[in-house]
């Protein structure tokens, strides 16, 4: 704080849930300093492909516009989603080889 002067920080918390209130998604995110940093999401696999993650997703990027963020970034393995986030517009900015052993590490960012 003493440096940015931002004392905003703001968690983001959206869950999909099923007709019988069984969580069957969500994404958690903090907004700080203009930027989300999305930290975790996920989709039961009965369910994607159906755009529910998309909404999801732009659900919390829609949150972060309207707390004034203009950048937002995220990181996924090779084994898992980075297709999904580049179609929707999130662009890879580093690689980390070999991160688990075999695998890649990726950050993506995305201009909000």
């Amino acid at each position: 704080m003493q440096y940015t002067g931002d004392r905003n920080f703001r968690p983001v918390r959206i869950f999909l849930r099923d007709e019988s209130d069984q969580l069957c998604g969500g994404i958690t995110a903090d907004l700080w300093g203009g930027w989300m940093h999305i930290n975790a999401f996920w989709m039961v696999e009965m369910l994607r492909g159906q755009g529910y993650g998309t909404r999801l997703i732009e659900a919390a990027e829609n949150e972060a516009r309207a707390h004034g963020c203009h950048h937002a970034f995220l990181e996924t393995f090779s084994f898992q989603a980075r297709p999904f986030y580049e179609r929707l517009g999130y662009q890879v900015i580093a690689t980390l080889d070999d991160y688990p052993a075999g695998e890649q590490h990726f950050v993506l960012t995305k201009i909000l």
